[in-house]
């Protein structure tokens, strides 16, 4: 056996030295790197397109009103800035799979066929966590604009403004994450549906403090429009969690009764 057989035959069985660790993962952070820089490039042409989209929620809280720039270098850094932004949301689906296919190795064959469907859901949970981020830009910022009541007018950078919807959309992306989490646990035995079932009241209490930490505005109708939606997926993580489990235990019984046959 060759060398490099030796090397296949350990990543597969889910061995292999911190050597070749190392090594993988500096593979894996090559490819994620130069996805995001071709994104990067993309995102560059797309700016205006996007930023125009990005404004929209703005537009309808204050018609017409512009962006204001405070330093000379804000517009040429808020376009690198904002290409770079763009090209990991493109790269996310490859961000996704190389973060997979890294810890593939520590994972016995049968938790290895999960790969596609874990790596799709998060990807679907993550753009729909932004998704809603997005469209409740508009009551939020009505919200913000008029806080300070008719004294204060609301002037905006666009940096200033860019810097609150990228940080909601990516706290709204990561808390839907959270029933990729609890099905992995499931699936891996640390806790059993009826568990977390049993534990509904606290989890509630945690999805509050949650959504009431990662919301970057902190404002109250953030925070329940990312609160709500992660309770309810809460639950439903349970319910395919437990289904999965009762499919796997009934192929585990016609397994064995075909070899005992």
């Amino acid at each position: 056996m060759t060398a490099s057989d030796t090397a296949t035959s350990q990543t597969s069985e889910g061995h292999m030295t911190i050597w070749e660790h190392i090594a993988e993962l500096r593979s894996r952070l090559l490819k994620i790197a130069a996805t995001v820089l071709v994104g990067a490039v993309v995102g560059w042409f797309l700016f205006p397109y996007v930023i125009s989209f990005l404004k929209h929620p703005f537009n309808e809280v204050q018609p017409d009103a512009p962006f204001i720039s405070t330093e000379p270098l804000q517009a040429f850094t808020l376009r690198i800035k904002m290409s770079v932004y763009i090209g990991i949301a493109m790269a996310m689906p490859v961000i996704l799979w190389q973060l997979w296919r890294f810890i593939t190795p520590a994972l016995y064959s049968h938790e290895r066929r999960y790969a596609v469907p874990f790596t799709t859901s998060a990807l679907i949970l993550f753009v729909a966590g932004g998704s809603l981020a997005y469209f409740i830009l508009n009551p939020t910022l009505d919200f913000l604009v008029h806080i300070g009541g008719p004294d204060i007018e609301p002037y905006y950078t666009a940096d200033s403004y860019v810097t609150l919807i990228v940080w909601m959309m990516l706290a709204f992306g990561i808390g839907f994450e959270f029933p990729v989490v609890v099905v992995a646990l499931q699936l891996l035995g640390v806790v059993t549906p009826r568990r977390l079932l049993g534990w509904w009241r606290m989890a509630i209490v945690v999805v509050a403090v949650i959504a009431a930490v990662i919301t970057p505005s902190g404002d109250p109708i953030s925070m329940v429009s990312l609160a709500l939606p992660m309770t309810l997926l809460y639950f439903a993580s349970i319910g395919i969690g437990a289904a999965v489990l009762k499919l796997r235990r009934r192929k585990a019984t016609r397994a064995n009764a075909e070899s005992s046959d």
